[in-house]
């Protein structure tokens, strides 16, 4: 993974999760672009595989106190949003932009989190149906 997106969005969603012995968030699946399972305190990453004909849906799920301002960029931003990330459950941010939002090609997304001791993980998925 606030709400503010540059572009298309379908929605934005925020719900709890799991317990904090728990993974933050599954692995997604054949629609999955990237997955970070777990990660503390600020971090990122970088991927070279978007489709511009999908819908492209960005999860973050965060705990440990605190929150994370996630921001998801081509050349320019294109989504930014940010998760509070509860002591002792999971925070649960999602954003769903709608095709050609996301354009074909490499992406960044960045996290700052409030604190080192915040633990998170994200996935981006393209779900074809």
């Amino acid at each position: 993974m606030t709400a503010l997106v540059t572009g298309a969005l379908a929605g934005v969603a925020v719900a709890p999760a799991g317990a904090a012995t728990d993974v933050l968030l599954p692995h997604p699946g054949p629609d999955g672009l990237v997955w970070v399972p777990e990660h503390t305190g600020d971090g990122g990453v970088a991927s070279g595989g978007a489709w511009d004909r999908l819908p492209t849906v960005l999860t973050v799920a965060c705990e440990g106190g605190g929150d994370v301002r996630v921001t998801m960029s081509q050349e320019t931003e294109i989504a930014a949003f940010s998760v509070d990330c509860p002591a002792g459950e999971a925070g649960v941010g999602s954003v769903t932009m709608d095709p050609g939002v996301v354009r074909f090609g490499s992406f960044t997304i960045g996290v700052d989190a409030s604190s080192d001791a915040v633990r998170w993980a994200l996935t981006v998925t393209q779900p074809e149906s």
